[in-house]
């Protein structure tokens, strides 16, 4: 039997080591030419706004007429408005606000909703356009037509299916009801408005836009009014707006019943008011 050495048989084995370990660090292992999978970027907003803070009291007086009539007391408790109830503060939360004056009452309502994704592969702009989609869908829209009539926007043959991505398990925002879907746009008021909600020619002041996809708001954003229901002798009227910058979605719903039901409410009002505030929030959010 051949001897060798201890010395010579410990050399023998730091060398095989030191093969393999360079072997590794060369990247010559079985895993070699695995493709790396780049984590899609994160949104751009990581904390939402404090939701009863983001309306400016004088925005609030004009909004809600016959509050700074009030007393003290009672202002404040309109003007400090009525958080909702939500579970997760970092991810969706609203406030509320209501006044009743003599000839009618208005409420105003404001939500922000911080979408992210669990898809590396998705980021979370592209998972916020598909839950905007999915509110700009259920309210009779479609992003994809933004000339002609407003009443031609709304077409069923207009309407595009956002895709849904690979198949995970889905946002817990998007199983979320949302009131913009719970009517069908008005086919009252005239069609003669451009999509910013610009006021065309009415026969009647009162008249409102149809809904409409809206242009230079956030990243998208559209309109949906909502008179009162066929048969209905109550005339509430209720406008919505809904926009996405990046990762948030907003929806703002801004509602008038009048004490008499001879009383119609003003729709370019409500409407104009509704996306003058949407403008606010998203200058806010911007800066």
């Amino acid at each position: 039997m051949a001897y060798v050495p201890g010395v010579a048989l410990l050399a023998a084995l730091v060398v095989g080591c030191s093969a393999g370990a360079d072997g590794n660090a060369n990247g010559t292992d079985s895993k070699a030419g695995s493709p790396t999978v780049t984590p899609a970027p994160p949104g751009k907003y990581l904390t939402l706004p404090a939701p009863c803070r983001a309306v400016p009291r004088s925005t609030l007086k004009d909004l809600l007429p016959g509050a700074a009539e009030l007393p003290a007391d009672q202002q404040h408790k309109v003007f400090r408005g009525s958080a909702a109830v939500t579970y997760d503060t970092d991810r969706k939360v609203g406030c509320s606000w209501k006044s009743d004056a003599p000839n009618a009452t208005r409420s105003l309502s404001v939500d922000f909703e911080r979408v992210v994704s669990y898809d590396p592969a998705v980021s979370d702009d592209d998972r916020a356009d598909t839950v905007y989609a999915k509110k700009e869908k259920a309210a009779g829209l479609s992003s994809s037509a933004t000339t002609g009539p407003p009443a031609e926007k709304g077409g069923k043959g207009e309407e595009s299916e956002t895709s849904e991505g690979s198949g995970k398990a889905e946002d817990p925002a998007d199983t979320d009801a949302d009131a913009t879907g719970s009517a069908e746009p008005s086919p009252s008021g005239s069609s003669g408005g451009s999509t910013d909600g610009t006021p065309g020619s009415s026969s009647s002041p009162e008249e409102a836009l149809p809904s409409r996809i809206l242009d230079n708001l956030g990243d998208a954003a559209f309109l949906q009014d909502l008179p009162k229901q066929a048969g209905s002798p109550a005339q509430h009227h209720t406008v919505s707006v809904v926009f996405r910058t990046s990762n948030v979605v907003v929806t703002v719903r801004y509602a008038e019943q009048p004490a008499l039901i001879t009383q119609v409410p003003d729709g370019r009002e409500l409407q104009e008011k509704a996306q003058a505030l949407a403008r606010k929030l998203a200058e806010t959010l911007s800066e």
